[in-house]
């Protein structure tokens, strides 16, 4: 039988941070390589390492940024959001939201009343009169996902409406 490996910490906390880089292995920069100090999957401390080395040691930006695994539009985002932000512009912004997080129950009942009592109601004029009574601008599409997705029951439990024995 294989043994399970147990989890690194460090990695686990890269993780928590979303500071863990995807792609450690290119990192291909020697100093980077031969140091102990050095941690190819700490994102931060690779980004921070590719611009100083392009700054201070005076390594050309491509050089730099391959040397690192990174483009050099790459390069030019590490370089402004340090400049901008300090080390903690290195970190990845928070993914945003996976979720129709604007249309609440309230809004999309809203649009389904407005369209049974006008069904011609397209998705614009539904978007416009959200924006009218809530104050909210939304996209047409999204008013469109939201309403189909309130028309179809979501699976794993019994469907409303229905008996069954």
């Amino acid at each position: 039988m294989a043994k399970r490996r147990r989890p690194d910490p460090k990695v686990e906390a890269l993780r928590q941070t979303r500071t863990l880089n995807p792609r450690p292995q290119a990192v291909l920069d020697e100093e980077f390589a031969a140091s102990e100090f050095f941690d190819a999957r700490d994102l931060v401390q690779v980004k921070y390492e590719m611009v100083r080395r392009a700054r201070v040691d005076g390594a050309p930006v491509a050089h730099a940024a391959a040397a690192f695994g990174f483009s050099r539009p790459a390069y030019y985002e590490a370089a402004a959001a340090l400049d901008r932000d300090g080390l903690p512009g290195l970190v990845p912004a928070k993914p945003g939201p996976r979720r129709a997080h604007k249309l609440t129950e309230e809004i999309v009942a809203f649009a389904q009343a407005l369209q049974e009592q006008d069904p011609s109601t397209g998705s614009a004029g539904l978007a416009a009169a959200i924006a009218d009574r809530f104050g909210l601008v939304v996209h047409p599409r999204s008013v469109e996902r939201a309403l189909a997705r309130a028309r179809t029951p979501k699976s794993g439990g019994q469907q409303s409406g229905t008996d069954q024995h």
